[in-house]
Formats: C-alpha cells, structure tokens, sequence
C-alpha cells in the first residue's frame, strides 16, 4: 500500500538529507516508497521545493533535488554581478 502524501514527503526529505551525495535524482527518490507511482513522488518532491524544503539544483544538462541547507553550487563564485 502506497504511503500518504505527507508520509511521502517525510520519507524524500528525511532521504534527501541522509543521502551520501546532496544531490539527488527524482529516480533517487523513488525507493522511499516503492508502491507510489513515479508521478506522485515527482509531485511530492516538487511540493517540497515550493514549500522552500528542497531546493532545485542544474548540473547544467538535468535538474536534480537537494536539500536547501545541503545546495552546493558546483561551479562556485565566479565574480556575477
């Protein structure tokens, strides 16, 4: 039986803060609850980012999830005005 949508989001969040690596692919996202179709983790992830718990981050050629206090920014400070 699939997880509710707030058990959902606590299972990516608690997954996105644990993880090895800070980013994560939506994919990363789908074992936290195996019964949820793809289509409802996407939307419970994306519901965190506007709730300002995870934020997105761009490799520059896909989109991945973080979580806010864990966003690097790779290409570091290159003096933008």
């Amino acid at each position: 039986m699939a997880l509710s949508k707030e058990e959902l989001k606590a299972a990516i969040l608690e997954k996105a803060l644990k993880a090895p690596k800070p980013q994560l692919y939506v994919k990363d996202f789908y074992k936290c609850d195996p019964d949820s179709k793809p289509r409802a983790v996407k939307n419970a992830a994306n519901e965190l980012v506007k709730e300002g718990k995870l934020a997105f981050w761009s490799s520059g050629s896909t989109t991945m999830y973080a979580a806010k206090d864990r966003v690097k920014d790779e290409e570091g400070d290159k003096g933008v005005n």
